[in-house]
């Protein structure tokens, strides 16, 4: 069975270890960690000891390390902070794992900056999408640390956030941090945008203002698709509706048929942890629904334009909650090829207007073995009753 020693170093150039540490590095053989890693540790390793890379792709590495019994791992910080040692423990569970941790970076740049962390929302943007930021820039969070790299540095950090409205933070920006050459220092958003940071590096956001995340936006304040007012689901039924789509416990939200993209936007601002694809027929719709979305601070939903029956859905995230709120006449068509992707208990909802499309709808998810749970019958001023209709998958 491999062993696997993975101890947390910075990047100061006058590491001290304790005892034990400084025990195991002499007496071992095999080390590991990135190329900086290596650099900093060169001149304490025994003679003749072996060295492997941490490079991508870690197949490859994992490859190297299948030929030997015991490697200690130089890694970043605390290794199980977004570290080596959970890849380790992922790709070798049977493996013995022993971690010697120092502080994270977002550990040092708290201490340097004297913020109290305990209630920091921390995330990592290092090989990963934007959707944590997304997340908890969207929720408030007083606090938010991120670790970045070299295409999700502190400068896009800030032009993202500029971009949807999120200038009510601070960005307090550490470089090279625990050697001789580490800054600390504090931006507007505006004023990061413009810097250029050196690597490694890391992001605390301390947020200044408190950026107003209504409930129920007001139809009125959307941009409309050619200032039709009809062309966007009331504000009443458009939380109805997300009701009946109970986001907070789903993972994946489809809205077909977008068109302002008034849903996508109030279902993101409500259930932020949510994967939102939204799909639009008409060109239209993918300005419409920019502009809407960094009017109000919506960041993370996936614009799709173009025919949904002629779409390869596979490539999207499966959902497990859909709303339909345009068909061209296509309801049926339309269920039936979304039907087969919703898992066991996933959602959908329809807005009918007539009894016509009601009955449509009924037919078809009768026919594609989905149950209809729930019909809510609601009229909003001087307009038609709408019935919002949900049904689940069986």
């Amino acid at each position: 069975m491999q062993e696997f020693h993975i101890i947390g170093i910075t990047d100061s150039r006058e590491l001290s270890f304790s005892k034990e540490v400084q025990a195991l590095i002499a007496r071992s053989h095999v080390f590991s960690g990135g190329k900086r890693h290596h650099e900093i540790m060169a001149a304490m390793l025994p003679e003749s000891s072996v060295w492997i890379d941490i490079t991508v792709p870690l197949d490859a590495v994992f490859e190297c390390y299948a030929g030997y019994q015991e490697i200690v791992v130089f890694a970043s910080g605390d290794p199980l902070f977004f570290g080596f040692a959970n890849t380790v423990m992922r790709k070798l569970p049977e493996a013995v794992v022993k971690v010697y941790p120092s502080f994270n970076s977002l550990q040092l740049l708290a201490h340097k900056a004297l913020l109290p962390y305990h209630d920091m929302r921390t995330i990592s943007l290092t090989g990963r999408p934007w959707k944590a930021l997304d997340e908890a820039l969207i929720s408030g969070e007083t606090l938010i640390g991120s670790l970045a790299d070299r295409e999700k540095t502190p400068a896009s950090i800030a032009a993202r956030m500029q971009a949807y409205g999120y200038a009510n933070y601070r960005m307090i920006v550490g470089e090279q941090l625990g050697n001789e050459e580490e800054t600390v220092a504090e931006y507007s958003v505006e004023e990061a945008m413009e810097r250029h940071f050196r690597m490694p590096n890391c992001v605390i956001l301390k947020r200044i203002t408190v950026r107003e995340r209504p409930f129920g936006i007001p139809e009125e304040l959307f941009e409309l698709l050619d200032g039709r007012a009809n062309m966007i689901t009331k504000m009443p039924v458009r939380l109805l509706s997300l009701s009946l789509l109970d986001l907070r416990n789903r993972s994946v939200m489809w809205d077909v048929g977008f068109c302002t993209g008034s849903v996508s936007i109030e279902a993101k601002l409500q259930f932020p942890h949510l994967d939102i694809v939204a799909f639009e027929k008409r060109e239209a719709g993918r300005q419409l629904m920019e502009t809407n979305s960094r009017r109000f601070g919506c960041p993370g939903i996936t614009t799709v334009i173009g025919d949904f029956l002629d779409m390869p859905l596979e490539k999207f995230p499966i959902p497990d909650a859909v709303f339909i709120g345009g068909h061209g006449g296509k309801l049926g068509e339309m269920i039936k090829k979304i039907a087969p992707l919703l898992p066991v208990g996933g959602t959908l909802v329809f807005n009918s207007v007539s009894e016509d499309s009601r009955n449509q709808f009924e037919k078809a998810i009768d026919d594609n073995g989905l149950k209809l749970e729930q019909v809510i019958r609601l009229t909003v001023d001087e307009h038609n009753s709408i019935d919002t209709l949900k049904a689940i998958k069986r």
